[in-house]
Formats: structure tokens, C-alpha cells, sequence
């Protein structure tokens, strides 16, 4: 396979003339492919069979040690100028940035094969979807792009046709942590990646293209892409609705995508369309609409079980890639929090005796198709993608934010989104209760300045009078004693329950300085041991905490200089006039 595109081989030609590969190989993303790659990796050592009896068709790779998570620190937004970057991001000047890698490219493909990956994020005849070609020198890369986009002969006969595709080389190079980097031009469409193995650097098609450069090609194009789940809910009346929800990490995200009704919600049914990425567009009647650019998942394992999500455990017993797992004896491979089988040997590859730490990287992951998950709905191919009912903001704060709340209009969630935070833990770093900024859960993300990313949510109120609602979930407000008050998990399906009744009009809401709270009646609290004084500790709204959280948002916003939107500064200045009349 290869092309009559003339600028993709031009660029092909001209990324082999600087790396110097043994061979080019034009990926055709068919099984037989994928299962040469697995072999040949194999052969070579850098994957193994997991026991194929219990796990049929899963393997593990070890990347590494120095390259087991995204480098932040290394990784740089290249627009031409540093304002449009934002301070949410690294710059560096773009000419200065290629000519840095390109210094690193220059050879290091010698003696490997060349891969060139021709994909497509989104449904392959989704008029949403968007193309990209990643060149690298991993297989690992390869067999993973597999599983996580549509990629190969379809994809490239859409991109011959259209002409058009984001770029994105990458090389493992040697691995020096002080040779990585991980760089974006967004007003190229381009994505230069080396010295790192690691999915999150390397799978180029994932936070690089559907994050950080479609954000960019969303502004200009005139939709959002976002680091956000979407979910069906399904009433057993047969009513179904689409939400769409931005948590930063540690908040529930993964198992909300899968949430398992509960007993007492029996007839409900719950369909994952994404785990993590949705790009939303409206259409023709100003309805938002949202596909999942990724056709995988790439999850991190420690702590999934058959209890915490039980979807996420069953798709992984098969066809799965498993990296940076422990291993047990017989060949099965082991995390933290797994409930089954005991580790024999650590992600290192060692005899593991219980002393040295993790079994599993605590950053250890699976890839596996999408079509395995038991609530896999088959309108993440649809390509019109699905309407959006709500967009639901959630962060992790014990005692400030209520179980959920409504934004008063879309400006005001716009805001509610720009101020999400949540606290750490004494287990991440060491202080309970610090205050982390995390807006729309885009923090490292976002390909351009944060408060032009804002201007751009606000200006879909003046193209649409159909947009979703927007709602704000807390799943951990805690007691003084350090108890969670909600029971989470299935239960938040009683929470969304409300806010689709809102998005109905089927019930009525309390309105606060913050945003409309549930009338307590109107949470569905039968059979939870929550007490009606729980509930109302859930859904309390402390002013002074408040006044202080808005201080911190308004200082916040104001980080960004004259950029920042002025409706986004009135409406801060109308919830902080709200709370002190509320005194």
C-alpha cells in the first residue's frame, strides 16, 4: 500500500531522507497485519504472551522505567506566537522547536522500520471526523493505533479524497529523558514526538491530535473538542438521553462512562459512547452533537475490578495490551486492587516479594477495542453523532461544592466550567485540601490560551438557542469525620436522574447565588442509608466558603490579562454579588 496524495508522499519521502529507516512499511490496519506485529514483537522481546487459557489474545509490554507517563514539563504548544499558546501551556518559538527535534530526528530510524499510519478520529464517513497520519519506528505504536483509532485502507482513501490531514511523526529515538520532547504546531496541524514509548507521547491520534491540535482546529472551525466522557441513559419508559461530562483525574470518570445501574434501578440501562474524548458540533437546529474520536480505550488498570467497574473488567479478559502490569504465576497478569491471584513478578520485570512498592505501575494501562465493552452502544459509529441533552463539570471537594447543581445559562456553566478545581489527598502529594485549578478538566490539554478557549464556549450562546443544559456534580462531600456523605458509584445514576428531569422541565429547582439546587424530594434517596439531614448537608450551600472560592476563581481568570472574555468577568462579579446579598 501506498499513495497518490502527493503531499503525503512528499512528506513520507522527506521524513525518511531525515531518519534513514531500513524499510517503510504503509499500514493497511488489517488483522493479519496486527497479528504479524504481535508476532514480530514477540520474536524480538518487547511483548509477551499473557496465558492465552484465561487471557485469549492479550500480551504485556514493559516499557522504560523512565518512560511510564506524560511528560508535561517536555511537552510544548509551537504557535508563532507565545500570547495564543496561553501561560496554560509551554511555548517555544516554532522555528526554534523544529529545528531542536528535527536535530533529534536526523537518523533515528536507522536500522527499524518506518511505519506510516494513515487514521481517522471519528466514524470513517462521520462528516465530524477529522484525519492524521502518524510516521513512526514503533510496532508497539502501531498494534495500539490499531486498537484505538480507525486506521489503515479506509482511512487512507478518505484522506486521498479530502487532501487534507494532521501530521504526526514520532520516534522512540533512544529513550534519553533528556532528548524527549513532545511538540505542537497548530497552525501546521502538525505533532512531533521523540524519546518516548509511552501511549500518551507516542499514540499520536490521542491527547496530541484529539486534544491539543483539535481544540485548536475546533476555534477555527467553529466546534469544541473536549476531555470529556459520553454516556446513554436509557429509562426503562425506553426514554433515552445523551450526557456529556469533564472530570479532571481521580473523580469518577471511567466508571461513570460505565456505570452499572444499580438493583433498585432496575429496566435502566446505561450505553458508554466514549470514556474520554468528545467533539461536539451543532447542527442544522442548534442542537449540540457529540462523536467519540476514539474507537479504544487506553485505561489506566490499577484499581479496576469486578466491583469498582465491572464493564472495564470483563472487556479486559481478552485481546487486550496490557503495559506495565505485574505478573502472577501462572502468567496472568496483576494490579493493584485487582481482588483476584497474588503477583509473582513486578512491572519490572523482577521477582516481586511485597517490599519494592507496586506490583503494577501505578500509571500501568490496558488497550482494548471499544466493541468489547458490554455497554458499547453501536451509535459510536453513528455519523452524525448523538445529541447532547446536558454537559455535567464535576470535581473532587468535600465540603464546598453540592452533590449537583445547575449553571443559571449557558454563560454562567461557561464559568462554573473555567472554575473547576479539585483537592488533592494526603496519598498524591503529601497535603490534604490543596485547591488545583482544572478548567473544563482541559488543564493539560488545551492547544491555545485558555481564555480565548473561553471566548469560544461563550460564543455558542450567540449561535444557538438549543444549547444543553450545564450542571456541576460532587461525588465527595465528606462528614467531619472524613466519611463520604454519597454512596457513588451506581448510585450516581439517581443524581443524573435529576438532571435529566431538568433538562425535561419535569422538575422545579431551588435557585442559590451558585447555580439551581435540587429540591431534596427530588433525589431519588430510597433505600440508601442517606438521611434526610445527609441530604441536606449534600445539597447545603455555605456562603462564606463560597465568597472565598469565587476570590480564588476571580484571581484565577485574572492570571489571563485582557484576553479574558468581559462577559466571563461579569458573570463571576453577578455570583459574587449574589452571595454577599444572600448575607
Amino acid at each position: 500500500m501506498t499513495t497518490t496524495l502527493t503531499v503525503l508522499k512528499d512528506w513520507v519521502d522527506s521524513v525518511a531522507s531525515l531518519t534513514r529507516p531500513a524499510s517503510i512499511h504503509w499500514c493497511d490496519g488489517s488483522d493479519e497485519e496486527y497479528q504479524r506485529l504481535i508476532d514480530e514483537m514477540q520474536e524480538s522481546g518487547t511483548l509477551m504472551p499473557l496465558d492465552q487459557k484465561e487471557y485469549p489474545g492479550c500480551y504485556l509490554h514493559r516499557s522504560d522505567p523512565s518512560d511510564v507517563a506524560r511528560v508535561e514539563h517536555l511537552t510544548f504548544v509551537c504557535s508563532k506566537s507565545q500570547d495564543d499558546a496561553g501561560p496554560n501551556n509551554n511555548w517555544m518559538d516554532p522555528a526554534d522547536a523544529h529545528a531542536k527535534i528535527d536535530a533529534l530526528f536526523d537518523g533515528a530510524m536507522q536500522g527499524r522500520t518506518m511505519y506510516v499510519i494513515p487514521y481517522c478520529m471519528g466514524p470513517i464517513d462521520s462528516p465530524y471526523a477529522r484525519l492524521g497520519v502518524e510516521i513512526t519506528d514503533s510496532p508497539y505504536v502501531v498494534v495500539n493505533m490499531n486498537l484505538m483509532t480507525r486506521m489503515g485502507a479506509a482511512a487512507l482513501a478518505r484522506i486521498e479524497k479530502e487532501g487534507h490531514f494532521v501530521k504526526g511523526l514520532h520516534s522512540t529515538g533512544d529513550l534519553d529523558p533528556d532528548k524527549r520532547f513532545i511538540m505542537h504546531f497548530p497552525e501546521e496541524l502538525t505533532i512531533k514526538s521523540i524519546g518516548s514509548g509511552y501511549g500518551g507521547n507516542a499514540l499520536l491520534g490521542k491527547k496530541c491530535h484529539a486534544l491539543r491540535i483539535a481544540s485548536w482546529q475546533a476555534r477555527q472551525e467553529g466546534w469544541l473538542a473536549e476531555h470529556m466522557l459520553i454516556v446513554g441513559i436509557e429509562s426503562p419508559e425506553g426514554e433515552t438521553h445523551y450526557v456529556a461530562c469533564a472530570f479532571p483525574s481521580a473523580c469518577g470518570k471511567t466508571n461513570l462512562a460505565m456505570l452499572i445501574p444499580p438493583e433498585s434501578h432496575a429496566g435502566w440501562k446505561i450505553w458508554t459512547l466514549g470514556d474520554d474524548i468528545a467533539w461536539l458540533h451543532l447542527d442544522t437546529e442548534g442542537k449540540l452533537r457529540a462523536i467519540n474520536p476514539e474507537a479504544g480505550y487506553f485505561g489506566v488498570v490499577p484499581g479496576t475490578n469486578a466491583k469498582t467497574n465491572r464493564n472495564a473488567f470483563d472487556m479486559i479478559q481478552r485481546n487486550t495490551i496490557f503495559t506495565n502490569v505485574g505478573l502472577t504465576a501462572d502468567n496472568q497478569p496483576w494490579w493493584e486492587d485487582k481482588k483476584t491471584g497474588k503477583p509473582a513478578i513486578d512491572w519490572l520485570g523482577n521477582k516481586y516479594d511485597g517490599g519494592n512498592g507496586p506490583a503494577a505501575h501505578p500509571n500501568s494501562r490496558f488497550t482494548v477495542s471499544a466493541r468489547q465493552n458490554p455497554s458499547y452502544s453501536s451509535l459510536a459509529e453513528a455519523p452524525d453523532g448523538v445529541p447532547i441533552s446536558a454537559l455535567v463539570f464535576g470535581g473532587r471537594r468535600k465540603e464546598l461544592a453540592p452533590l449537583v447543581y445547575e449553571a443559571k445559562s449557558w454563560r454562567h456553566g461557561v464559568l462554573i466550567g473555567a472554575g473547576v478545581a479539585s483537592e488533592t489527598t494526603a496519598a498524591a502529594i503529601g497535603n490534604v485540601g490543596v485547591v488545583r485549578r482544572d478548567p473544563m478538566a482541559m488543564k493539560p490539554f488545551c492547544g491555545y490560551n485558555f481564555a480565548d478557549y473561553w471566548a469560544h464556549w461563550l460564543s455558542f450562546a450567540d449561535r444557538s438557542d438549543n444549547l444543553p443544559r450545564i450542571f456541576h456534580v460532587n461525588w465527595f462531600r465528606q462528614d467531619e469525620d472524613g466519611k463520604f456523605l454519597w454512596p457513588g458509584f451506581g448510585e450516581n445514576l439517581r443524581v443524573l436522574r435529576w438532571i435529566l428531569d431538568r433538562c425535561e422541565g419535569r422538575v422545579d429547582a431551588r435557585p442559590t447565588p451558585v447555580g439551581y439546587l435540587p429540591q431534596p424530594d427530588d433525589i431519588d434517596t430510597e433505600g440508601l442509608d442517606v438521611s434526610p439531614e445527609t441530604l441536606e448537608a449534600l445539597l447545603a450551600v455555605n456562603v462564606d466558603q463560597w465568597k472565598t472560592e469565587m476570590q480564588s476563581i476571580g484571581e484565577y481568570l485574572d492570571s489571563y490579562g485582557e484576553r479574558l472574555p468581559d462577559v466571563l468577568r461579569a458573570e463571576h462579579a453577578q455570583v459574587v454579588k449574589a452571595l454577599h446579598a444572600a448575607e
